[in-house]
């Protein structure tokens, strides 16, 4: 299959005209709803389609399948951290003050953080189109903020001998794990402020002398 028609399968068909952006969007934002609620396996094509007004082919015209519709989802997530990330990643102790405002900013966006939920942890069941996308991000993840602690320790802002990726998975895991809490209980739960204590926590933890 040459390159041309290889690319042909794989993007979506996101038309020239306003109007079929504004559906495209639409039918996005009914997709994050909709996979958020119940999860990719359970919902179905015919329901966004339902719900959005269209046929089942009309969802087919802008994305060509249930998991290009997923995969586009994800993408459009990426993007607006990216925006919010800004063009140069910040440096040492910056990027992890960075993670406590991008959670403080989640809290305004309850849609986003609920599909996030579900679909991590569907995507360790076989076969799950978004495993490779969360398997992917999690070792991204992991590789920033080691980084940006290693940058920390460069910058003299900690000093830390021990291993910086365990300190890095602890901070992703209780990133995520707040999330869940929050979803269920959000008025018992500051996910900024708890996220925030824990990396401080941390940090204290990694200049302790003998580490």
């Amino acid at each position: 299959m040459s390159e041309s028609r290889t690319n042909e399968v794989r993007q979506p068909r996101t038309g020239k005209s306003l109007k079929a952006q504004q559906r495209r969007q639409e039918i996005l934002r009914i997709a994050v709803d909709t996979f958020a609620a119940r999860g990719y396996n359970n919902a179905s094509l015919q329901e966004i389609a339902d719900r959005a007004g269209v046929t089942q082919a009309g969802v087919l015209h802008y994305f060509r399948s249930k998991a290009q519709l997923l995969t586009s989802i994800l993408a459009l997530r990426d993007e607006t951290d990216i925006e919010q990330l800004g063009p140069e990643r910040p440096r040492g102790l910056a990027f992890l003050r960075h993670l406590v405002d991008t959670v403080r900013r989640n809290t305004e966006r309850e849609g986003i953080v609920r599909l996030y939920a579900v679909l991590s942890a569907e995507s360790v069941t076989e076969g799950h189109p978004a495993q490779d996308y969360f398997r992917d991000r999690y070792a991204g993840l992991r590789i920033f903020v080691t980084e940006a602690l290693a940058e920390a320790r460069e910058l003299g802002e900690i000093q830390a001998d021990s291993n910086l990726e365990d300190a890095a998975n602890a901070i992703i895991a209780v990133m995520d794990g707040l999330q869940v809490q929050w979803l269920l209980a959000p008025q018992s739960v500051d996910m900024a402020a708890s996220t925030d204590r824990v990396i401080n926590a941390l940090l204290a933890d990694l200049t302790e002398p003998g580490d």
